[in-house]
């Protein structure tokens, strides 16, 4: 979890490929494919879709992020069995860029995606705005704000790819595969 992150990929725009940025959810390397999902699906996924299969959209409106946040929390720990230190750093950080996206696009609807690698998850938040988030200083009495700075500071990586059509806001946590 370092310093100034948040440039990666801003230049040049990363291609995207079926359902999946390009290297996630494909086989590593060594061909080992990434873990599978444990247990049936959690109640929720079922109503809006899963975000780990493909992009979810929800309603640009602050409720939203709710079922982000309870999404994001049934992959991690129901689906994948990460640990609830993760799964807690994770929800927070969706809920800052969920909260982003609905307050500063105009966006009708955004888009979820939950990735996994071996040693890596990914989230992302897609909407049609190609303003960029921009990280600002933070002081001890700020009361709003402070949303990409926690992005910064509990995820190993975040940044932005710039679409034809928007933007997609990620952070990386990194994870202790089994």
């Amino acid at each position: 979890m370092g310093g100034m992150a948040g440039l990666e990929g801003m230049e040049q725009p990363r291609p995207r490929a079926g359902t999946a940025a390009t290297g996630w959810e494909t086989p590593d390397a060594d061909g080992a494919a990434p873990p599978a999902p444990v247990g049936p699906v959690p109640v929720g996924l079922d109503l809006v879709g899963d975000p780990h299969l493909g992009e979810v959209r929800l309603p640009s409106r602050p409720q939203s992020a709710r079922t982000a946040r309870r999404l994001t929390a049934a992959i991690l720990l129901k689906q994948w069995s990460l640990s609830p230190q993760l799964a807690e750093h994770s929800v927070l950080l969706v809920s800052e860029l969920v909260g982003n996206a609905v307050r500063h696009t105009g966006a009708r609807t955004f888009g979820l995606r939950i990735l996994r690698r071996r040693g890596w998850i990914r989230v992302e938040v897609r909407d049609p705005s190609r303003g960029l988030p921009c990280l600002m200083p933070v002081q001890a009495m700020d009361v709003s704000g402070r949303g990409l700075f926690l992005v910064d500071k509990l995820s190993d990586r975040w940044g932005v790819d710039l679409l034809p059509r928007g933007k997609t806001t990620w952070f990386e946590v990194r994870v202790n595969d089994r």
